[in-house]
Formats: C-alpha cells, structure tokens, sequence
C-alpha cells in the first residue's frame, strides 16, 4: 500500500483523486514551505509537490521514495541530479496551465501599456483630468517578441495576433521552422529581438547562474518597452530593471515571478510606479488550479499502475536502464 505524502495546499478535486483510489494512504500539509514537509518525508512512497525545495538532504530522508510529481511544470526548485542517482521520476502536470499563464502574460502586458494601476489610483483620488495626461499607450500595431515557444509562447502568440500585434519568438533550443510553422517569424539572436520589440515576454527556464535579461539587455531595448515575465524568478536583473525604469530608459513592466518571493518590504520594485505585479499567481485560477492538481494526483497513482505517459517524466532519459555493452549480459 503506497503511501502519498502533499507537500502544499491543493486543490480538493486533486484531493479527492488521491483519497478515492483504492490501496493508498495519505500524508496532507497545507504549508507551502521546505521544512514543513520533512518530518513526514521518512515514509513516503510518493510525494506531490508545491513550488517548495525539494533538496538532497529532503531526498535523503526518503528512503521508501518512488515518484516526485510536480504541481505544475516548473522544477528549477527540485534537485534532479539527487533524484537521478536513486532513479526516481520526477513528472509534470503537462498542458493545464498554458491558457491561464498566457491571459496573465496579456492582462500584465495591457494593464503596463495602458498605466491602468496608474489611473484607477488617480480616479479614486478625484483626479479625474488626469484622463488628459494621455499616460497611455496601445499595444495594437505594435511588435511582441516571445522569448521561449512552448505551449504558454504559443498560446501567447495566438491571442497576441488576435490583438493585432506582430509576433516574433526566439527560442534557443526550437527549430526555426516550427516557430515558423505557427505563423510567427523567428529571430536567431536575442538581442535583435529586444531590438525590434516593443514589448518583450518571458516564457523560458532558468539556465545558468546569471539573468537572462541583464543590464546588456535591457540597454538595447526601447525606452518605450515593455517587458513581462511569467516564467521565473531570476530571469531579470531586478536591480538593472528598476535603474532603466527610474531613468526612463524603459517605459513598463509586468512581473508575476521574483528572484526572491515574497519580496522583502524594502524591495524596490514594491516602490517603482513604472511596475504592475501580482504574486506568482498567473496559473492560480480555481479552473486552472483544479486541472493541475487533478494532474499531479493522476501522475502519482498512473505511475504506481505503471501507466504514466513517459512524456510527463522529465528526467526519463537520465533514469532509464542503459543497455548493456555488446557481449556483456
């Protein structure tokens, strides 16, 4: 009988799921926070899992492990190279979130353009006439570049085109011809895309230690721009965001992910008027948040009946058997 441990509050659907199935006991912690969930980690056959760390140290303290499912399809929280070594799967929810994130991509990206923070404070002040100051722009006409063209790139796309912006996408790991495929023109290098763009939104992992758009980045952007991220955390060099904001060398910015979250109340982004945010929120819709926890719920009992689609198995190359030499077995 496998036991399941939820590390994070779930929707109930995804609950459900887990506690009607036959043959399964359950562990539930609400908390979403690293050390909430260790204590229950010893006799975990399963475990799903929130935006929480899931370290070395919490892997190490679960020997009966079998299945990490992830509530969602990020997993830059996850040490992988420790679930590799015990070839533990480590599966994603797939395609539940992708509409979601991208209506947010757009809500964040016309509230910026269109200052609407600015003028509903205005408003409920008496300031009416500051209807005159045209602190406003369109986003008709004008050119989005998507940077990273998976589901939520594309989905961003169609909705884009439908607004009657230009697309264009750079997505270092895509063929050309697929981005083409999808009636939007590729770029090869992303600085050219910053170039040409007036507004810029992020759909890509973090690789590497640094930022994707750095200093060097947003210096060649518009001082009319707009740049949005619903993708993750450290991917902008927040405090080179918030100088080309201050000095008026970019005109927005839509932020649903933070290099550190909650940000601390000092954060200067919390005081840049120039900024919308909102709190890591964008695939938070009740629609979207039971699609994902039915999901990760359905991940761990498919696996356990060994029927889980491989292509939710992120690692499934690193922790599948190799074959043996020739002349070996």
């Amino acid at each position: 009988m496998p036991r399941i441990l939820v590390a994070g509050k779930i929707h109930a659907d995804g609950l459900a799921v887990l506690r009607n199935a036959p043959g399964v006991e359950l562990d539930y912690v609400e908390e979403v926070s690293s050390e909430s969930y260790r204590p229950y980690l010893a006799n975990a056959d399963a475990l799903l899992i929130r935006t929480q760390p899931l370290t070395s140290s919490h892997i190490a303290g679960a020997p009966r492990l079998r299945i990490v499912s992830r509530h969602g399809v990020g997993y830059d929280s996850v040490d992988i190279a420790a679930l590799n070594e015990r070839k533990i799967p480590l599966a994603v929810v797939g395609d539940v979130n992708s509409r979601a994130v991208a209506e947010h991509a757009v809500m964040l990206m016309l509230a910026a353009a269109r200052r609407t923070l600015l003028f509903d404070r205005k408003m409920r002040a008496g300031d009416w006439n500051y209807r005159n100051s045209l602190d406003a722009d369109e986003i008709d006409g004008s050119t989005l570049l998507v940077v990273g063209f998976g589901r939520i790139g594309r989905r961003l796309a169609e909705i884009a085109t439908a607004l009657g912006m230009t697309v264009i996408a750079y997505d270092k790991f895509l063929d050309p011809q697929v981005i083409r495929a999808a009636g939007v023109f590729p770029v090869e290098n992303l600085l050219d895309g910053l170039r040409q763009a007036d507004v810029v939104s992020l759909h890509a992992p973090k690789l590497g230690a640094g930022p994707l758009i750095g200093a060097a980045e947003l210096a060649v952007m518009k001082p009319s721009a707009i740049l949005v991220n619903t993708a993750r955390g450290g991917l902008i060099d927040e405090t080179a965001l918030v100088a080309a904001l201050d000095g008026g060398r970019l005109a927005a910015a839509g932020l649903d992910v933070l290099a550190d979250e909650p940000p601390r109340p000092d954060d200067p982004l919390l005081g840049c008027e120039r900024v919308v945010l909102s709190p890591h929120n964008a695939g938070l819709t009740e629609a979207c948040a039971r699609r994902m926890a039915i999901a990760a719920a359905s991940n761990i009992l498919d696996h356990f009946k060994g029927t889980l689609d491989p292509a939710l198995i992120v690692n499934r190359a690193e922790i599948a058997p190799r074959p043996l030499p020739v002349g070996e077995g």
